[in-house]
């Protein structure tokens, strides 16, 4: 076997290998002689892949919609542009044609100006004034279009830089989002072209998912359908599959878990496993098993997620929360194997309490711990979870926004204050869970993700209490009869 597979198919199948390794197992050591083989055996095995690239099929469904058309168009170029260089202007002028038509027709504006440039000036080249004044004249809309979108482009990212940032960003952020849509709007009723379309539509999206209104979400995703049907929405850029994903989110934040479901089945076969999107989807898509208590249909995508074989394509981050998502789902299904609870006892124990990486999730992960050592009485262990909570509350709990889980948070703390007491924690805390019950989601700008919904997860706890009183009278009925 050569080196180039060797190495193709060792990282195929251990792609956690250090460069070290992988030296030594190609040439039975690492010294300095090696260490030149391999950087040059890398350089050319990269290429080879590189190469590859040309050959990827953008025809299936699954992929965003737009790549097809744009790699069409690029495809053209190049080849127009190899005949050009060769001297043939005729065939030249037939690709670059073909390619302004494709881009018009997907509205890519970027590349119809392109197109318009090197036609324009490839008929002053061949001595066509009259094509030469056509074509100068289509160029100059296509770049006054194309300045205003630039100017909606810059707009939308700054939104989407602001909204995608620190968690005290985006709250900043909503206040400024009126001034950006007026912007937009304004933009889009100049140009009315499908790039001004799509930054005023996912700039509303994001609105509206920082505030929290996901009924509106589900309203505008809807609308947005039901014009893509009646062909109001140019078929060949937009993605119907981000607006099904948002649709399948907001009524997982807006409690019809349900009604997601039946939705999450029917759209997840529009999403290629090779892609990230895949993934994302699916987190959404386990979310909402979990929030309608479907455990082992939550158990059975996480495994499918697993599986993937691109699965550790994605970022620590996305790894990071599937193993959190994974350690719930363990945690009300206390029947799995020991060996998948030993996993799940040694993730609870060595993750941080919070960082600013796990932004979204510091609440989850502080509500697991202390109901892993609520669960195994470990009162040491729990009184300092206690603390940790008592301290998230004071600092990153003061908005009105993050009432969920400050209520949640008093709940927890209530077992603590009654002796872990089943029948006084209920008592107690009934007044905490009617507030909860009446309590709006979250927006986004906030952070903070239920893996599985506050009132389960109350339930649960009373059902830890109970069952360790329960094991209590056990234990002490045991000692008095040792004793009769």
């Amino acid at each position: 076997m050569n080196k180039d597979l060797q190495l193709v198919r060792m990282l195929e199948q251990e792609p956690g290998l250090t460069q070290n390794k992988v030296i030594k197992n190609l040439y039975g050591n690492t010294e300095s002689k090696s260490q030149t083989a391999f950087r040059q055996l890398k350089s050319r095995v990269q290429q080879k892949l590189l190469n590859h690239l040309y050959f990827l099929d953008h025809t299936d469904i699954r992929h965003v919609v737009a790549r097809r058309h744009e790699q069409q168009c690029l495809g053209l170029l190049h080849q127009a542009r190899i005949l050009t260089g060769e001297g043939e202007y005729k065939l030249a002028e037939k690709l670059y044609r073909k390619a302004l038509t494709v881009a018009r027709e997907a509205e890519l504006t970027q590349y119809a100006v392109m197109c318009a440039r090197i036609l324009r000036n490839l008929y002053a080249e061949m001595r066509n004034p009259t094509r030469f004044k056509a074509m100068n004249q289509e160029l100059t809309k296509l770049q006054e279009k194309l300045t205003l979108e630039d100017e909606a482009e810059q707009a939308f990212f700054e939104v989407k830089m602001f909204a995608i940032y620190r968690v005290r960003w985006r709250q900043a952020l909503i206040k400024q989002l009126p001034d950006y849509l007026g912007k937009l709007e304004k933009l889009h009723k100049k140009v009315n072209s499908y790039n001004t379309f799509y930054y005023l539509y996912v700039t509303k999206l994001t609105r509206e998912e920082l505030v929290g209104n996901y009924q509106e979400i589900i309203r505008i995703t809807t609308d947005t359908e039901k014009a893509r049907k009646q062909g109001k929405i140019n078929e060949k850029r937009f993605d119907k599959r981000f607006n099904n994903y948002m649709s399948v989110y907001a009524h997982l934040r807006c409690r019809q878990a349900e009604q997601g479901l039946i939705l999450a089945e029917e759209y997840f076969k529009d999403f290629h496993y090779s892609s990230g999107n895949w993934f994302y989807y699916l987190e959404t898509y386990l979310l909402l098993a979990a929030h309608a208590k479907h455990y082992e249909q939550a158990y059975d995508l996480l495994q499918q997620a697993r599986k993937n074989p691109y699965y550790r394509k994605q970022r620590v981050a996305a790894q990071q929360r599937w193993e959190l998502y994974e350690a719930y789902i363990q945690f009300v299904r206390p029947e799995q194997s020991a060996l998948k609870m030993r996993h799940f006892t040694q993730f609870v124990q060595t993750v941080p309490d919070y960082s600013r990486d796990k932004q979204g999730y510091n609440v989850a992960i502080l509500i697991l711990q202390f109901l892993y050592y609520l669960r195994r009485r470990d009162i040491e262990g729990l009184l300092a979870r206690l603390e940790g909570l008592r301290k998230y509350e004071q600092r990153h709990l003061r908005d009105p926004a993050t009432l969920r889980s400050q209520l949640f948070f008093r709940m927890l703390l209530m077992t603590v204050k009654q002796n872990f007491k089943p029948e006084a924690c209920e008592k107690k805390a009934a007044p905490l869970l009617e507030r909860l019950r009446a309590a709006p989601q979250p927006g986004e700008a906030y952070g903070e993700i239920e893996i599985i919904p506050y009132e389960d997860l109350w339930a649960l706890a009373l059902d830890i209490l109970r069952q360790l009183a329960a094991d209590q009278q056990a234990e002490e009925q045991a000692v008095r009869n040792q004793v009769l």
